[in-house]
């Protein structure tokens, strides 16, 4: 499959412009921490948003703060209402409190399609989606040598990967979006200390991201890390964790829309590939 350029915009860009026929455009957002004390914007405010701007909606993970069912009950409240399709997987901070069977639960309920190395198919476009782990990047990722809590915690990142490479094989649309709780490379968490890089991620979810033709890949986790980068096969990572989005865009919708070509059922063919979207302040991945 040749590989797109995906359209992108900053938070906010396309408001307004009409949709193509033979795009679908996603919107992404992770890290919403519902359950804190103070929480902005208002969660059916950004739904609104999203819902002008695109056609559907991808959540990467802490979308609760502690994990707790309340958080998870409220949370699916708010997004049941949502007139968009909503595609989702959990972060750390929904395994805290060790109901994640019972998070799950609450949110497909809602109609949200909670994804754990599952895949799911809507619009022309693909999406497979796992939390991931972390252990680092590259040379520097920890090896399984040493004690046994050493190697299951390096099996733990090498099970989500697997997860992540079964989710991609059940994939047949021609476009393929992943979405990801931790970061699969080193460049969306620079911004990080560096101390804490081990744990904002791990480059053996970037594996299977090399074995299958992938057009975009949504994570979040890392709040201070940078907005875009690129696997070494070039596919386009954008880090939307929620606070980070706030600083980048203070005058836009915080969460970041991507634009996919797709096949459209009629006798006029989509183009090959989206127009580029781009705020004046916007850099394209690197």
């Amino acid at each position: 499959m040749p590989r797109i350029t995906a359209g992108l915009s900053g938070p906010g860009l396309i408001v307004g412009m009409p949709r193509k026929p033979g795009t679908v455009r996603v919107a992404a957002v992770a890290d919403i921490h519902l359950g804190r004390m103070s929480h902005t914007p208002p969660l059916p405010t950004l739904l609104s948003q999203v819902v002008e701007q695109a056609d559907v909606l991808a959540l990467c993970g802490d979308l609760t703060d502690r994990g707790e069912p309340d958080e998870a009950r409220e949370l699916a409240r708010i997004l049941a209402s949502a007139a968009v399709p909503i595609v989702a997987v959990l972060g750390n901070h929904d395994y805290e409190a060790g109901k994640v069977p019972e998070v799950k639960s609450i949110l497909r309920e809602a109609g949200v399609h909670v994804l754990d190395g599952e895949a799911f198919e809507i619009h022309g476009v693909g999406f497979a989606g796992v939390k991931g782990f972390c252990g680092g990047f590259g040379r520097r990722a920890l090896g399984p040598w040493g004690e046994a809590v050493i190697k299951s915690f390096v099996n733990e990142a090498l099970q989500e990967a697997l997860k992540l490479e079964t989710a991609l094989g059940q994939l047949r649309s021609d476009r393929r979006v992943v979405l990801l709780h931790y970061s699969p490379i080193a460049g969306t968490v620079e911004g990080e200390p560096l101390e804490i890089y081990p744990y904002l991620g791990s480059s053996r979810l970037e594996e299977p991201l090399t074995r299958y033709a992938v057009d975009a890949v949504f994570h979040g986790h890392a709040h201070h890390g940078t907005l875009a980068g690129k696997t070494m096969g070039d596919t386009p990572v954008y880090n939307v964790s929620l606070s980070l989005l706030q600083r980048a865009y203070p005058d836009g919708p915080p969460f970041r829309v991507v634009e996919f070509p797709v096949e459209v059922e009629s006798s006029h063919p989509a183009q090959p590939e989206a127009v580029p979207l781009r705020r004046a302040t916007d850099h394209p991945a690197a």
